[in-house]
């Protein structure tokens, strides 16, 4: 049985060690304060956690309302997936759908139509992942910059 909350604290058990685990290349400090940034603006962000029936957190989705242009929709404002992980050995027993249909839920709560995301185009897991949950791919960018 697995149970999906809402980040109740900038403590919450189990967040940092599961963003940590999401971006193991971002320091914990950096961590605990987007986290504190994440929990201090719930009228933008939505934070949610998975659990086990005895309190083992193995699952995480990040998602926030952006009115600003978001490649590949047609509406504002969206809900953007900004993050989803799900422990290894707990993966393809249906968590990151139901963390899904939480950030959807919570997305038609705030009037948005379509949900978004992205991911690395090297990121060949997590482009099927987001397949399986039933997003479709919309366009494929490179970024660039110019030191001046």
């Amino acid at each position: 049985m697995i149970r999906i909350e809402p980040c109740q604290s900038a403590r919450q058990a189990g967040w940092l060690a599961l963003r940590q685990a999401l971006w193991p290349h971002c320091p914990a400090q950096e961590h605990q304060d987007e986290i504190a940034d994440l929990f201090n603006n719930p009228q933008r962000y939505l934070n949610l956690l998975a659990y086990t029936a005895d309190g083992l957190p193995v699952g995480l989705a990040e998602a926030s309302l952006r009115r600003d242009y978001v490649n590949g929709t047609e509406h504002s404002p969206v809900v953007f997936l900004e993050g989803l992980y799900v422990s290894a050995e707990q993966r393809r027993q249906g968590i990151a759908e139901r963390l899904i249909e939480a950030v959807a839920h919570w997305g038609r709560e705030q009037g948005c139509v379509e949900m978004a995301s992205d991911t690395g185009l090297e990121n060949l897991a997590s482009q099927a992942v987001h397949k399986a949950l039933g997003f479709a791919e919309t366009e494929r960018v490179v970024y660039f910059k110019k030191t001046l």
